[in-house]
């Protein structure tokens, strides 16, 4: 702990290993304001505790511990391309700083029995690819849900990544897979689903085809995500990308190929804005 002094004598600035200054919580910071407004903290002193409001420098990460703060949610871990040991670092970083629900994205399952060994609370979703520790997540306004929609079953990674980061910010969760173009009788059959929810996430590859269907059939908010599903023209997903960027329908805002986390988020924000 390191003293920050001040007119009435001294308070106390918790201090984090690594650089990046005073790591504070929401509480930390408004204490610290009524502080300077009773006369115990000069302006000068609160202006410098507020400017060293940090990150944690790892060396080979600047761990944003302020996410939380600025955004409602921690900073997540995109694991491809990290190795174990850093993504073990990190996610036990974020494990002790943070008050709310702890995951790391695109991790092997290699990588997620490492972390594991040094966080066993910590749970992996195989199919979503994701490693997370829940804990105080609001309860869900069961009013507002969100509907992951897939075209195949071979799409449905990209939707676990969705569901599982939408249900870890807090948000009711449905999901229907395979139910694409091909068979479009499958997806009447959810019809009810679709005009229930608040904000709908579509997953597709191939030709990307179903979120324009979607999308002319609901009023709500409909988020596109293509995969890299399919034969040789899809190119890896780009013939999906850009036949969704092209929908006809209304409302249809296209996330990046195999973006679930991002689909994810996107849907929550939107949800739980009132």
């Amino acid at each position: 702990m390191k003293p920050f002094p001040t007119a009435g004598g001294a308070f106390f600035v918790k201090r984090r290993k690594g650089e990046g200054g005073a790591v504070l919580n929401r509480d930390e910071i408004r204490g610290l304001l009524e502080r300077c407004r009773n006369g115990d903290a000069t302006i000068e002193e609160t202006t410098e505790a507020l400017a060293r409001m940090p990150y944690e420098n790892l060396g080979f990460a600047h761990i944003d511990h302020h996410r939380e703060l600025r955004q409602g949610f921690p900073e997540v871990i995109y694991a491809e391309g990290k190795t174990k040991e850093q993504t073990q670092a990190i996610f036990q970083r974020l494990l002790s700083e943070s008050a709310k629900s702890v995951m790391a994205t695109r991790v092997s399952p290699d990588k997620a029995a490492f972390v594991r060994e040094a966080a066993p609370e910590a749970v992996y979703d195989e199919a979503a690819r994701i490693l997370y520790v829940k804990r105080n997540v609001e309860p869900p306004d069961e009013d507002c849900r969100i509907l992951v929609l897939t075209a195949g079953t071979s799409d449905i990674p990209v939707a676990r990544e969705a569901v599982l980061t939408a249900e870890l910010m807090g948000n009711a969760v449905d999901a229907c897979f395979d139910v694409g173009v091909a068979g479009i009788h499958r997806l009447f059959a959810h019809e009810e689903e679709i005009r229930r929810a608040n904000v709908i996430v579509v997953v597709a590859g191939m030709e990307g085809a179903l979120a324009s269907v979607v999308g002319g059939m609901s009023a709500r908010p409909v988020i596109a995500v293509p995969t890299s599903v399919g034969y040789g023209a899809s190119f890896h997903g780009l013939s999906a990308l850009l036949a969704m960027l092209n929908s006809c329908a209304a409302g249809v805002a296209v996330m990046n190929i195999d973006n679930g986390y991002g689909a994810g988020v996107l849907a929550s924000k939107i949800n739980r804005m009132r």
